[in-house]
């Protein structure tokens, strides 16, 4: 959430408080959206098999953090959907637009996982 008095800094109960949202925000994606349940599955099984193949910890970062870059634009997509769909569902060209751009956001970072995955891990096979 936005502050409400300007720019103050936020303590520990802000930051707890953001905390909280952002668990509310988890929660809800979880819920509602079934492309952010597939990518979270895909996570749990990609993501420590990263790790374990990764042999230094810049690469071990690398195949990791991809996956979780992609969740994160799933998230932002999602909620450029939800403020879309609160005004309407009826077909707007900008709407539509905006969606397709969102959902290119996300494949571009797909491709990002595959790039990284087999930058890193393709050379080994020779």
């Amino acid at each position: 959430m936005a502050d409400t008095y300007g720019h103050l800094p936020r303590g520990p109960r802000g930051i707890y408080r953001a905390f909280l949202w952002s668990l509310k925000g988890l929660k809800a994606a979880w819920l509602h959206e079934s492309s952010f349940r597939l990518e979270v599955v895909a996570f749990c099984l990609l993501g420590p098999l990263g790790l374990w193949l990764g042999q230094t910890g810049v690469e071990r970062a690398l195949l990791v953090g991809s996956l979780i870059m992609v969740m994160a634009m799933e998230l932002l997509n999602s909620a450029a959907e939800a403020i879309i769909e609160r005004y309407g569902a009826e077909f707007h060209e900008l709407a539509g637009r905006a969606k397709d751009m969102g959902s290119a956001a996300v494949f571009m970072l797909m491709m990002n996982v595959l790039l990284v995955w087999a930058c890193i891990l393709l050379p080994r096979l020779h």
